[in-house]
């Protein structure tokens, strides 16, 4: 088996003052992916760095202080590479992999977007270079007998489950017609599966990310927007999900809750 979780941190530095440290320390996970590091691998905390037990691989933006994204793993890898062959994102912190055997793991941070903004404009060319990317991969996966799992920040909710304010959120970045259509596209035609989805289809989330304004984590008024999308051999193998939500707000390290999934190890 081996256990896979996602997680955006919100900034690192500040989660490990609030308890990251101390959830990294208790997790079970053979795998770890973390989005908006936001810091290069010479400015973490002294307790995150040559971490007991973990193979750690970073890819801060070249824009200081944002984005960023990391892979720890318990197996050094036999590859990695960042960014996806994109003259625009390749330096943006927005996408790493690792091989490890029978697998390649990603973690993906997604712009996020605003509509009627550049930063929309952005996702857009991003969620276009994207797709090809994950069609590409998933090809050269099956040629070469692995499976692929992209954990991370997509900062898409698809379905009207995957959020508790569907209604008030239509015509907001992260639940636009055409980005789940573009969501649609990459479980469709690239042909990769929504694998917390495949687990619990009948349930309103499970939501994994919170606004800190008003009390929306007290109420639960959150959305699904960080994603295991997996070739499907793999999400067969899928076992089981859980969405690490904390027991209280103060107890929140990030806005974000760790995504966690086992699988039966494909290699």
């Amino acid at each position: 088996m081996i256990v896979v979780t996602s997680v955006n941190v919100n900034g690192i530095r500040a989660a490990a003052k609030k308890g990251l440290v101390e959830w990294l320390s208790a997790t079970t996970s053979d795998v770890i992916c973390l989005q908006e590091v936001r810091a290069e691998a010479s400015q973490l905390p002294p307790e995150l760095v040559d971490l007991p037990g973990w193979q750690a691989l970073w890819a801060p933006a070249a824009a200081k202080g944002r984005a960023g994204v990391a892979i720890l793993s318990r197996t050094e890898p036999e590859r990695s590479r960042i960014g996806f062959g994109s003259a625009e994102f390749d330096g943006s912190g927005r996408y790493l992999e690792i091989d490890l055997p029978g697998l390649t793991v990603a973690s993906l941070y997604l712009p996020s977007g605003e509509v009627g903004t550049e930063r929309q404009d952005e996702k857009e060319r991003f969620m276009a270079e994207f797709l090809v990317h994950l069609t590409a991969l998933r090809a050269r996966a099956a040629a070469d007998g692995r499976e692929v799992v992209v954990c991370g920040d997509w900062n898409i909710a698809h379905q009207e489950a995957d959020l508790k304010n569907w209604k008030a959120n239509q015509k907001n970045a992260g639940f636009l017609p055409e980005e789940r259509a573009w969501l649609t596209r990459v479980l469709d035609e690239a042909g990769y599966v929504d694998v917390v989805r495949r687990l619990h289809p009948d349930q309103a989330g499970p939501y994994s990310w919170w606004s800190y304004r008003g009390r929306a984590f007290d109420s639960d008024a959150g959305w699904r927007i960080d994603l295991h999308c997996a070739t499907p051999g793999l999400a067969g193998k899928a076992l089981w999900a859980k969405t690490e939500k904390a027991a209280t707000h103060a107890e929140r390290w990030s806005d974000h809750a760790p995504v966690t999934v086992a699988y039966n190890h494909p290699g």
